[in-house]
């Protein structure tokens, strides 16, 4: 081992930190913990049957080209499915607009290391996705929050800061935006807030990168139009991904943008990865060309919708009244608040041992070092009877937190 690592390592991994919620999966096999920690779709929702099926037939008549490497863009039947699907949704695009990534969080990561130098400006929601946040502070990005109401983030707030870099003479790299169901906080932003931040844009001639993982996870209310939709001019940058919907074991994201944009992200990935498993791209093309998928979102938005309104209702019954947390309309995921002279963050490892509860401390989602006090809680996991204990075992452990 060479005798001064810090010394030989990049500037690049100094700034990285270890994700907070991978590293609480260590605590995941403490015998009756029941977590509400991570962002894992319940297991129960992989479509095993029907993959061990497509697997055999991809090996039978595909293997040949399914095993090989594949094309960096992506394998272009499930492009074709992708931006087929888009359209019956009345979003425009070709396959020209539309290439394939290992999971949304790669697709990250090439935009920041596409769009990123040290020290240039990103604008980020106030709390905001932990690993969007991790993938821009790896670069080096200064990042500007923007609060939140239940509407999403607030326009004005944001031209005010736009406005103080562009006296400054100073253009941000990028706004980063989870409009549907966002992660941690599971608000949805209204149409009027998103025309809102398409012209504060196109004035301050900034692009948007829409990070759309949740998007068809909706239990109440109707679908909202995405940033891109309502664009259309390029000035948006898409991403979704099969993680919540289908598989995440797959590890198959997208981005959807102007050619010029993804051209870059294709420079970017050749010297990242070559290109995402050509085997798990064909089962999944497969999947979706054998009219599946549309099947199962509806089959997953039935058992998630039950678990969401089990949960809320869990929390109401046994958390404390001083304890707050928003009420998502889909999505996985909610933030509860806790009066601000508590930190959850110290609290956390208490509360594992104490009660055998796991959350995801709030700190994490916060780009100013804020929401000490806030707590992101999921429910697309656990069991049924497993969310009402585990809001049982919050509540207790919370009111006793309060008495002290």
């Amino acid at each position: 081992m060479i005798t001064n690592l810090p010394e030989a390592l990049s500037t690049n991994i100094k700034g990285m930190r270890r994700s907070a919620i991978r590293e609480l999966l260590k605590y995941l096999s403490t015998p009756g913990l029941i977590s509400f920690s991570g962002g894992f779709p319940s297991p129960e929702t992989f479509p095993t049957v029907e993959l061990k099926q497509i697997m055999m037939e991809v090996m039978d008549t595909e293997a040949a080209s399914a095993l090989q490497y594949g094309a960096t863009e992506g394998d272009m039947l499930l492009r074709t499915q992708l931006v087929e699907r888009y359209r019956s949704q009345g979003i425009e695009m070709s396959v020209d607009n539309l290439i394939i990534t290992t999971a949304s969080q790669q697709a990250l990561d090439l935009i920041a290391k596409m769009f990123i130098d040290r020290g240039d400006y990103v604008i980020v929601g106030l709390p905001s996705y932990l690993g969007g946040l991790s993938a821009f502070n790896s670069y080096g990005a200064k990042m500007i929050g923007i609060p939140m109401d239940d509407e999403g983030e607030d326009p004005q707030i944001m031209e005010a800061e736009l406005k103080k870099l562009a006296d400054k003479g100073i253009k941000p790299k990028f706004i980063y935006l989870i409009p549907d169901f966002q992660n941690p906080a599971g608000v949805t932003m209204t149409e009027r807030r998103r025309k809102e931040i398409i012209e504060l844009a196109h004035k301050y001639d900034v692009l948007i990168i829409e990070d759309s993982p949740y998007r068809e996870l909706r239990y109440e209310g109707s679908d909202q139009k995405t940033i891109y939709e309502l664009d259309g001019t390029g000035h948006v940058v898409l991403l979704g991904t099969f993680s919540k919907i289908f598989c995440p074991g797959f590890r198959i994201g997208w981005v959807a943008g102007h050619p010029d944009v993804l051209d870059k992200i294709v420079v970017g990935k050749q010297a990242t990865d070559l290109c995402t498993p050509p085997f798990t791209q064909r089962i999944a093309a497969r999947y979706m060309e054998k009219g599946l998928l549309d099947p199962k979102i509806e089959e997953i938005r039935r058992m998630y919708s039950v678990k969401q309104k089990g949960f809320l209702a869990a929390l109401d019954k046994y958390m404390p009244e001083e304890i707050t947390w928003t009420k998502p309309k889909g999505g996985l995921f909610m933030m509860a608040s806790a009066p601000e002279y508590m930190d959850t963050d110290e609290l956390l490892l208490k509360c594992i041992q104490e009660e055998k509860v796991a959350y995801v401390a709030g700190t994490s989602f916060f780009c100013d070092g804020g929401g000490k006090n806030t707590m992101r809680l999921n429910f697309s996991y656990e069991t049924i009877e497993k969310n009402e204990e585990g809001a049982k075992r919050l509540g207790n452990f919370f009111k006793k937190q309060l008495k002290k």
